[in-house]
């Protein structure tokens, strides 16, 4: 199955055309490891800066 991943992140080494992430593989954490109940208590941990 295809994956859609959307990514608004363009400095991110897996952003990609389309806004669509090209990462194989996603990660993402909630903070301090608590149970998260909203969007912003998450973070992306597959995010790498693109090379300048």
């Amino acid at each position: 199955m295809e994956q859609k991943i959307m990514c608004e992140v363009h400095n991110c080494t897996y952003w990609g055309s389309g806004n669509r992430c090209t990462a194989d593989a996603i990660y993402v954490v909630s903070h301090k490891g608590e149970r998260a109940s909203k969007t912003e208590e998450t973070d992306c941990r597959t995010f790498e800066p693109q090379d300048v």
